[in-house]
């Protein structure tokens, strides 16, 4: 399997995700979101608004859009999960479209990421590599916040073995895709 396959299989994985652990979150009240939780950002508001910023600064980069520090710096964050969930829903979906865009030679293709102070290049693959795990470490936090809450925390692991289809069958219909677009024809 090559590295751009996997990176697509990735970028669906978190989509499908970042759906289900809103979809679970829907009956939390605004202060339930807001509330202060034990974490690295201490409520369910920070460390989903923290996922949010850092997508859309990456993404800025993939994109090559010259203003990346600039959006970084201008996030505004939602202050409800139902204000959230459709931007972090653009932002998978943006994704998802730039991978799907890419070939072996995108992968090795060397992007600027403008932190301000520096500019480092990374290979492209190596950023979204990074990306997903930033995704996944942030959302385990989420998950184990809801663990203080009403709300059970889902299953979030389903989505990168071909076996587990029948895990995902309802998400994969809410979302319109087939499993082709998972894994490939």
């Amino acid at each position: 399997m090559r590295a751009v396959d996997l990176l697509r299989t990735a970028a669906r994985a978190n989509r499908l995700a970042n759906r289900r652990l809103h979809a679970a979150m829907a009956p939390l009240s605004d202060a339930d979101f807001q509330a202060p939780r034990t974490s690295f950002f201490p409520s369910l508001a920070g460390t989903l608004n923290h996922i949010l910023a850092v997508d859309a600064f990456y993404l800025a980069a993939l994109h090559r859009e010259r203003d990346m520090e600039a959006q970084w710096r201008a996030f505004v964050p939602a202050n409800t999960l139902a204000e959230l969930a459709p931007r972090q829903a653009d932002s998978d979906q943006r994704l998802i479209r730039f991978v799907d865009a890419l070939d072996d030679a995108g992968c090795e293709a060397e992007i600027v990421l403008d932190r301000g102070s520096s500019k480092p290049r990374e290979r492209v693959a190596h950023v979204l590599t990074h990306l997903a795990m930033h995704q996944t470490h942030h959302r385990g936090q989420v998950h184990a916040m809801l663990s203080g809450t009403a709300v059970k925390p889902p299953q979030l692991d389903e989505f990168l073995m071909p076996s587990d289809a029948h895990l995902r069958e309802a998400d994969m219909h809410a979302l319109g895709w087939a499993e082709r677009e998972l894994f490939g024809a």
